[in-house]
C-alpha cells in the first residue's frame, strides 16, 4: 500500500500502488517484471504484450483510469511505459497533475522524493533540447536541399519499375482494383501512378 488519500467523498482511504509491465512481443515473458512489482507491494498489476510503439494499450489505459490521486504507478523501467521520451514525459506530467505519485524501479525514480523529482526534471530538460536540436538539424537540412535545387518531397509508394508495369497492365484492360492487389498498395495509390 502507498500511504492514504482522500476519497471524492471526503473520506480517509488507503492510497494504493498499482504496477504496470509490458513485454513486446508474444514470446516474451513478462515474469521479471511482474516479480519486481510484486516485491514494491503493488496491489494490482495491469499486463499486456504489444510493441512499444503501438497506439493503443488496453491495459496501459485501464491503469491510469484506475489511478487516483495519492495513488502511486509502478514500473520495472521507463520504456515499459511510454512508446517514446516525450510520449512518456507528456504521461508523467499528467500523472503529477492528477496527484499520482511515480516509481520506475530500475532507473530509481520516484517523483515523491525531492532529488529523484529533480532528477527527472533533467531528463525531461535534455529530452526537450533533444527535440530543438532534431528540428534545428531538419530545417538545416531542408533549406540546404532548397539551395542545391533539391524539392524535398516523401519517397514514391511504387518504384518506377511497379509504375511502368501498372502502366502496362492498365493497358492490358486491367482495372486499377486489380492492379492494386498485385504490387500491395492502395487503389488512390495505382490511380495516382497511372496519371
Amino acid at each position: 500500500m502507498a500511504g492514504l488519500r482522500v476519497s471524492q467523498f471526503g473520506l480517509t482511504i488507503e492510497a494504493m500502488k498499482y504496477g504496470y509491465a509490458r513485454v513486446s512481443t508474444e514470446d516474451q515473458n513478462p515474469a521479471l517484471q511482474i516479480a519486481a512489482l510484486k516485491k514494491a507491494k503493488c496491489a494490482h498489476i495491469f499486463e499486456e504484450k504489444v510493441p512499444g510503439a503501438t497506439i493503443k494499450r488496453p491495459a496501459l489505459t485501464r491503469c491510469l483510469k484506475t489511478l487516483r490521486a495519492g495513488d502511486t504507478l509502478i514500473v520495472w523501467k521507463l520504456d515499459r511505459l511510454g512508446r517514446s521520451l516525450r510520449d512518456l514525459i507528456t504521461m508523467l506530467h499528467d500523472l503529477r497533475d492528477r496527484g499520482i505519485r511515480f516509481q520506475s524501479l530500475l532507473e530509481s525514480i520516484d517523483t515523491q522524493t525531492p532529488t529523484r523529482r529533480a532528477m527527472w526534471q533533467m531528463i525531461a530538460l535534455l529530452a526537450e533540447l533533444e527535440r530543438s536540436l532534431i528540428i534545428e538539424r531538419t530545417r538545416a537540412r531542408m533549406k540546404g536541399a532548397r539551395a542545391r535545387g533539391i524539392k524535398p518531397a516523401r519517397k514514391p509508394s511504387l518504384s518506377r519499375q511497379q509504375t511502368e508495369h501498372a502502366c502496362e497492365l492498365r493497358a492490358k484492360g486491367k482495372a486499377p482494383d486489380a492492379i492494386a492487389g498485385i504490387p500491395r498498395v492502395s487503389r488512390a495509390t495505382v490511380y495516382r501512378a497511372l496519371v
